[in-house]
């Protein structure tokens, strides 16, 4: 199963305060045992809010609204996407993180729906329209 690894967003973050060398180190200590592990697809931290940017839905209007964003806890740092057995495989591996922030931190772990989730909804042409793209996105 996949998983999104969420590095919920502190005052720090938001504020853009850097990672110290040692938090640096300790990370790509991490990221490393995630990869030798066969666990990482992807991961990255993310620029403070006050550099975004979000665009709401309403029907067939679009409106943009600039960073920053409010509610510094439900703001997103960084994230990583797993691909573990299991829930429980990915509990294990957060465990074993290095606290992400100088202070009190949280990371969220999230199921990514898969193709057959839709299975409903999903047409073969549906399922063929979204293979061809996760083709053309894993040769770049």
């Amino acid at each position: 199963m996949r998983v999104m690894v969420l590095v919920k967003a502190t005052k720090d973050s938001e504020e853009g305060l850097m990672p110290s060398t040692t938090l640096l180190e300790a990370m790509g200590k991490y990221n490393e045992e995630l990869v030798n592990a066969g666990i990482m697809l992807a991961g990255e931290g993310l620029k403070p809010s006050a550099q975004g940017k979000r665009v709401a839905f309403e029907g067939p209007s679009r409106t943009v609204v600039d960073g920053p964003f409010a509610e510094t806890r439900e703001l997103v740092a960084g994230f990583w996407l797993w691909q573990v057995r299991d829930m429980a495989e990915a509990v294990e591996w957060v465990k074993r993180c290095p606290n992400p922030m100088p202070g009190p931190s949280e990371i969220e772990i999230r199921p990514v729906y898969e193709m057959a989730d839709f299975a409903e909804a999903l047409t073969p042409e549906v399922a063929e329209l979204h293979d061809r793209n996760r083709e053309k996105t894993a040769r770049r």
